[in-house]
């Protein structure tokens, strides 16, 4: 079994995959769109990962509540796009707070020595593994008290 996390954005999508064990999340792509609006062939390339991995039971999808827990616009839009992915994959979407997951990919970044004008490439796709990477730890921490 394996889970897929997304970094849902205006432009882009980042998109992360756990190891067959559930222990670990590792970037795969980020999918970017001409438009905002413009989903179908995002939600194409995300079904074709997930055919291409096989065992793929779940979806975690980051979900950008404001640093005071408000829910604002991006939310409604995650929201929607997480109806989406329902409908065309026919997998169970989990909401997973991703407040700060941005923050922590570029400061991955900067401290690897990725230059500045360089990180905007790969920083969904390593906010998705965050987000990801946040699950799991939460899976196996309420498999260990149990």
């Amino acid at each position: 079994m394996r889970i897929i996390g997304l970094d849902f954005g205006s432009k882009t999508v980042g998109v992360a995959m756990s190891d067959g064990l559930l222990l670990t999340a590792q970037g795969v792509e980020i999918v970017r769109r001409k438009s905002p609006t413009k989903l179908r062939q995002t939600l194409a390339r995300i079904e074709e990962i997930i055919t291409e991995y096989g065992d793929v039971e779940k979806i975690v999808l980051g979900y950008p509540k404001n640093m005071n827990s408000t829910e604002g616009e991006r939310c409604e839009r995650t929201l929607e796009f997480k109806e989406m992915l329902e409908k065309r994959t026919g997998l169970p979407v989990v909401l997973w707070d991703e407040r700060l997951t941005t923050v922590a990919a570029d400061n991955v970044m900067m401290e690897s020595g990725i230059r500045r004008e360089n990180r905007k490439q790969y920083v969904d796709e390593i906010a998705a593994q965050f987000i990801l990477q946040g699950y799991l730890d939460y899976l196996r921490n309420q498999t260990e008290g149990e």
